[in-house]
């Protein structure tokens, strides 16, 4: 059973030693029709290594070793059934994993199972509405520059829209999976179209800046069912000066906050190529809930939240 294919692979000779992997020089090829990592017990996750663990086509089993890279990322390597040589793989169109592997490196990553991304997603599902001074736009539209419109009225710049893709091949937590708030189940009309975002994006309630994984009620809330989003989504998540509210699908929710390292998204270079460096961003003045048990009774009464407390 196939978990995912690739375009490129990384190939490399490393010496292992006190945990660590080593190597002095990689080589990168693409692979017309592409490469798979195959399933071999079907459980629909990455694990096991040797000959029993799941592999790689070419007879390249998981080594258990992971390589993270300057994106936040995590990529599996495989060893070679006969000893002969590591290897990656990776789809160039993603990320220039090959550039940033050229030369001398190390990894002690190491995991029997799937390894967990570093870095929650915090972002919005395309296709959210994002209100401007000349009227709603889809948030994967925004550029650097455009004027968001935000709950208190005000007219701000944005400074730049982060991108993330993500895979569901390994069955992510719930933490990297995203919730759709239906129309109206806010109170007060609010979303006035369903807004799906992900799951530590805060939405303003109440006053409250609450994470959208703590609003599910298995019902108005819930999370996305992964068979809706395919083998991979992208997320966006618009940065402006300060931690603002903005209108998504008329209802308040937050900027970009650095809680996440911009490290993570897709077009992290982008922003040191504009920037040069990463800032900090004060959070706005308003108490955080980020898990049901700290929702206020009130509150978990009128979204139906009673059974997730």
């Amino acid at each position: 059973m196939s978990l995912v294919s690739f375009t490129h692979v990384i190939s490399f000779g490393a010496t292992q030693s006190g945990g660590t992997l080593s190597w002095i020089s990689t080589q990168s090829l693409a692979v017309p029709g592409g490469i798979d990592i195959n399933d071999r017990n079907g459980d629909g996750n990455l694990d096991g290594t040797g000959s029993g663990g799941d592999f790689l086509e070419g007879n390249s089993f998981f080594s258990g070793f992971y390589y993270e890279a300057q994106n936040g990322k995590t990529y599996a390597i495989f060893i070679g059934a006969y000893g002969n040589g590591y290897r990656i793989p990776y789809n160039a169109a993603d990320y220039d994993l090959a550039e940033e592997m050229n030369g001398p490196g190390s990894t002690s990553l190491f995991q029997l199972t799937d390894f967990e991304p570093t870095g929650n997603p915090v972002c919005f599902l395309p296709g959210t509405l994002i209100a401007t001074p000349n009227g709603e736009v889809a948030v994967e539209t925004l550029a650097i520059g455009y004027l968001v419109t935000t709950a208190d009225g005000r007219a701000v710049p944005v400074r730049w829209v982060g991108r993330q893709t993500l895979s569901t091949l390994f069955g992510p937590p719930e933490r990297l999976m995203p919730v759709r708030v239906r129309q109206g189940a806010l109170g007060e009309g609010l979303p006035r179209r369903d807004l799906t975002l992900t799951a530590d994006h805060a939405l303003l309630v109440d006053d409250l800046l609450i994470n959208a994984g703590a609003l599910v009620n298995g019902g108005s809330i819930d999370w996305v069912p992964l068979s809706e989003l395919g083998a991979r989504f992208t997320v966006y998540h618009v940065e402006t000066e300060d931690h603002d509210l903005i209108l998504a699908e008329g209802a308040p929710a937050e900027t970009f906050i650095d809680y996440v390292g911009r490290q993570v998204f897709d077009n992290y270079a982008e922003y040191v190529a504009l920037y040069g460096e990463e800032r900090i961003i004060t959070e706005a003045p308003y108490p955080r809930i980020s898990t049901p048990r700290l929702l206020p009774p009130a509150l978990k009464a009128r979204l139906g939240i009673g059974k997730a407390a």
